[in-house]
């Protein structure tokens, strides 16, 4: 079985692709610079060797059309995620016309299942309080989140007109190994460095990218049935309970300040605005804010495909654990003096 995977150099992508191997898949990757395959595949066991190339960008068309060519399957996981309002063009392109490119070019190749990496914030704010499978997508009045949703719906409408497009939803994710630190992993870091002292109040969904990798290796094994929409394993955090865990994997004190989110917002619209002038990142930002006002939990009985979440604290640990190997933080910051990370296996 051959599977075409776009974004397999990120952190949902590269997960995703070291779980397609162990499964016995053949994986082709479109990628734009090979040069990120090995930084991105070898610490998870994938030898790039193993790995079929196409040089190209999900939003060129030939370079699509190429790699989707003769695949049984295609696992579409290219995406822009950043609250950074530097990069909404960027955004826009890869995210909206990427997926339409590539899920287009899918079916026209014949591929099954074709599975389009969206994210449960896609359907943010949630009218009725809880995400499920139904649940429309969302208008979000933030770059990110809206570009996802307008992604989303393309991914639906596939599904309308019958082609085998399976839809998933990952929460927030950590864990380690991820080649760009992306958001998430960024944002850990940077409440290990104390540089964000005040948290607003609310919360959402958090999992773990190798429960999402397994996911997708699942779905990828079989011939689309219907209108499939799987959830990426996880569990609705508020703000204080994400900052306890990390307490608690570090054994650090972590003084944060919790405010109510709505007051706040002026302020990080003002940081958003300054953001697109400013050359350097603004840790304080509006989408993580909107994100904690408008995020909902998973309805308890929606798919999983089966796969249970890892326990939040086995998570955290691993993900603290790699961002000092990979150097990101120092044994201070990580808490590896007295806390349940001294001993642990690497």
């Amino acid at each position: 079985m051959l599977v075409c995977v776009t974004g397999g150099t990120g952190f949902v992508g590269a997960h995703s692709v070291a779980a397609i191997v162990r499964s016995g898949a053949r994986v082709r990757l479109l990628v734009r610079d090979p040069s990120r395959v090995e930084r991105a595949l070898r610490p998870l066991g994938v030898e790039p060797a193993a790995l079929e190339l196409v040089v190209g960008d999900v939003t060129d068309r030939t370079a699509v059309a190429r790699a989707v060519d003769g695949a049984d399957a295609v696992l579409h996981a290219a995406s822009v995620y950043s609250f950074d309002s530097r990069r909404r063009a960027e955004m826009r392109a890869t995210n909206v016309r990427g997926t339409q490119l590539v899920l287009a070019s899918a079916v026209r190749a014949g591929a099954d299942p074709i599975v389009h990496v969206s994210t449960v914030g896609a359907m943010f704010p949630a009218a009725n309080g809880v995400v499920r499978a139904d649940t429309p997508p969302g208008m979000p009045r933030e770059a990110y989140l809206a570009s996802k949703s307008v992604a989303e719906a393309v991914a639906r409408l596939h599904q309308e007109e019958g082609a085998p497009v399976v839809i998933t939803y990952p929460p927030a994710l950590l864990g380690p190994h991820d080649p760009h630190l992306g958001d998430q992993s960024a944002r850990l870091r940077n409440a290990l460095r104390g540089m964000l002292p005040v948290w607003p109040g609310g919360g959402f969904p958090v999992g773990d990218v190798r429960d999402v990798a397994e996911l997708h290796a699942a779905v990828l094994a079989r011939p689309a049935g219907g209108r499939e929409r799987h959830f990426g394993p996880g569990r609705f955090l508020t703000t204080r309970q994400y900052l306890q865990a990390v307490r608690r994997v570090t054994g650090r004190a972590l003084p944060a300040l919790f405010l109510p989110p709505r007051p706040m917002l002026p302020l990080m619209v003002f940081a958003d605005v300054l953001q697109r002038v400013w050359p350097w990142h603004i840790p304080a930002e509006y989408g993580a804010l909107y994100t904690c006002l408008h995020a909902a939990p998973v309805d308890a009985n929606a798919s999983t495909y089966g796969i249970l979440p890892r326990p939040i604290f086995d998570t955290m640990t691993d993900s603290v654990r790699w961002l000092y190997q990979a150097g990101h933080v120092s044994a201070r910051q990580a808490g590896l003096a007295g806390s349940v990370l001294q001993g642990a296996p690497a």
